[in-house]
């Protein structure tokens, strides 16, 4: 039987397949509210007829000055829950989970007064962003801590916490973008110790499911080492999240040698096996034997696919048909299907 196809449990949730609709930058929200609209409507709840088992929405903004533009979608405020929810149970009802990335962009923001943990820019077509203090520290850990409950009134089963590609969480677990010299900085210990403390405030509003998305290469010299990564995995498996979104890249500007179809697989690999945590494989993945052989072969839990899900909405069909899997047919599109 295709284990792509299986239903996996992870803490109080069951899904109905390993695939997953990967949160991509989609950059729709109208007039800087950071409101789901008709777009975000269409374009998840077809995902979720096309038979994804988890979806994930894009990066979601804990606060205002933690959006990568100002059309991205946010939870920074309870007026934005309602429409988070209506989306949910649209989802929902198509037979989907769904699950939202909270997320902070920090020096890689491109609405005014970015912030980070040291006053280094990404690159020349960024601005400098300001150096956090304790108090930006707090607070931002505390609207992490906000988004968290907002995602648990508005009916989400899945968080996701945004510590990879560069963004605020990530600049603070590297060498490259944190010369903190206290607590939150200068060691290993230190450059950790942000994130933990935001996974300690999202666990204290929520006891679903909690995944937190990693970039396990840093493409530089002096950037963190996979063998650091496994440490981070032990870390927050100790701290119950329950799965490591694997990706790389994105905290300095420089890029893989070389991208081909799978070609960050191994670090899920690696950190599933060496931490003892759940992983998703993401990157490139287009191809269902491919997909499958990721979860046969135990080289991750779930299959991401981003760019994939946004040519074909329907690519679970495409695989189900590819591996031989009779899927419950959406009862509207019987005689297609």
């Amino acid at each position: 039987m295709s284990q792509l196809f299986q239903p996996l449990t992870i803490r109080n949730l069951t899904l109905p397949n390993r695939i997953v609709m990967s949160p991509m930058c989609m950059y729709a929200s109208e007039a800087q509210d950071g409101k789901v609209n008709d777009w975000h409507r269409v374009h998840y709840t077809s995902r979720a007829v096309g038979q994804v088992g988890l979806i994930i929405l894009e990066a979601t903004a804990v606060q205002p000055n933690g959006r990568i533009s100002a059309q991205d979608l946010g939870i920074w405020e309870d007026e934005q829950i309602e429409g988070l929810r209506e989306l949910v149970n649209m989802v929902h009802a198509q037979g989907a989970k769904i699950g939202i990335q909270l997320a902070h962009a920090g020096r890689k923001a491109t609405v005014p007064s970015s912030i980070a943990p040291s006053p280094i820019a990404f690159s020349d077509h960024y601005e400098t962003p300001q150096e956090m203090t304790q108090e930006d520290i707090r607070k931002t850990i505390k609207a992490f801590a906000e988004g968290a409950r907002r995602a648990e009134e508005a009916g989400f089963d899945v968080i996701e916490l945004h510590a990879a590609h560069g963004y605020l969480i990530n600049a603070f677990m590297s060498p490259l973008s944190n010369k903190r010299l206290d607590g939150y900085g200068g060691s290993v210990d230190g450059r950790y110790r942000f994130l933990e403390e935001t996974i300690d405030a999202v666990r204290s509003v929520w006891d679903k499911p909690l995944f937190v998305r990693i970039s396990a290469n840093e493409y530089a010299e002096k950037g963190n080492s996979l063998e650091v990564f496994i440490d981070y995995a032990r870390r927050m498996k100790a701290q119950s999240v329950d799965l490591i979104d694997v990706s790389t890249g994105g905290v300095v500007s420089s890029a893989p040698a070389e991208v081909f179809p799978g070609y960050q697989v191994s670090y899920a690999q690696a950190i599933r096996q060496s931490a003892g945590i759940a992983t998703g494989a993401v990157g490139m993945i287009t191809e269902p034997t491919h997909a499958e052989d990721i979860v046969h072969n135990l080289r991750a839990d779930l299959v991401f696919l981003g760019r994939e899900l946004l040519r074909d909405p329907y690519w679970p069909r495409r695989a189900a048909k590819t591996l031989g899997v009779e899927l419950n047919t959406p009862a509207s599109y019987a005689r297609g299907w």
